[in-house]
């Protein structure tokens, strides 16, 4: 049994994850696509911003030899879906800016990892942009897609390795794991990269962040107050302000901008 960091934290995922060894491994088994690259950049946006939200990916790799831009969201909020497919529009929008016509150059692929659990209760959905005939048969026109994945309901039924993904992260969450149940080399990878006495003071700070934010979320999600999106955002702004909870640690959990929380 190892003692490890959680990966519910972003902090700790995002250590993980942007090892490139990892990320293509993982990559490869949910998408069936060998990347090509050297870094994976974290907390990326563009500049200028697309559109007038601005969008921050978690992780984000471009192999540009195989014309694919693969991003890797690990976050729960209350639009969660609508969210990151805005993030997916944003990535190909951004090409759409230097490309000759609306065709982007590269494949875009996102992937949204939820340790927290969802409504719907299943171990794996996603959104396929392809074109169907009346049959339901894809022309193969569009190959962008997004990938939602829940390791809570992980199960016998799950496929591998997407279930021996998918039980490692869920594992970690307790902040043990029998390391010995493992049999990829990429999950062993995280593990020694996640383990406890590998956290750094600046990690576990983070991680404080991060769990204070969560709490505020949460009361949010109990009142189940029915106010538009941006009104909602602020009032989780204002609480966590009060909480203390650092400004970039705002903006990353509501998509405000810097200064409408300054306002709020």
């Amino acid at each position: 049994m190892k003692e490890v960091a959680s990966l519910r934290y972003g902090v700790i995922f995002k250590k993980a994850f942007s090892n490139p060894a990892i990320f293509k491994a993982f990559v490869k088994d949910f998408l069936d696509i060998e990347l090509e690259i050297d870094k994976v950049e974290t907390e990326k946006s563009f500049s200028p911003s697309i559109g007038s939200v601005d969008s921050r990916f978690d992780l984000f790799a471009e192999d540009k030899k195989h014309r694919t831009i693969v991003d890797i969201q690990h976050v729960r909020s209350p639009d969660h879906y609508e969210r990151f497919l805005h993030y997916h529009c944003a990535a190909l929008l951004e090409q759409v800016v230097s490309s000759k016509d609306y065709r982007p150059d590269l494949k875009v692929f996102t992937i949204v990892v939820l340790t927290s659990g969802d409504k719907h209760q299943v171990d794996m959905s996603h959104v396929d942009f392809d074109l169907k005939d009346r049959y339901d048969r894809p022309l193969g026109e569009i190959p962008h897609k997004i990938l939602y994945l829940c390791s809570k309901y992980v199960s016998d039924d799950t496929p591998e390795p997407y279930r021996e993904w998918l039980r490692a992260i869920n594992d970690s969450l307790d902040e043990k794991v029998e390391e010995t149940d493992y049999h990829l080399p990429a999950i062993q990878d995280i593990f020694k990269l996640i383990q406890k006495d590998q956290t750094t003071p600046q990690e576990y700070a983070r991680m404080k962040d991060e769990y204070s934010t969560e709490l505020v979320l949460a009361e949010e999600y109990d009142k189940g107050e029915k106010k538009g999106r941006k009104e909602e955002a602020l009032s989780i702004a204002r609480k966590m302000k009060q909480k203390g909870i650092k400004p970039e640690m705002i903006v990353e959990m509501t998509g405000l901008s810097e200064m409408e929380i300054e306002k709020c």
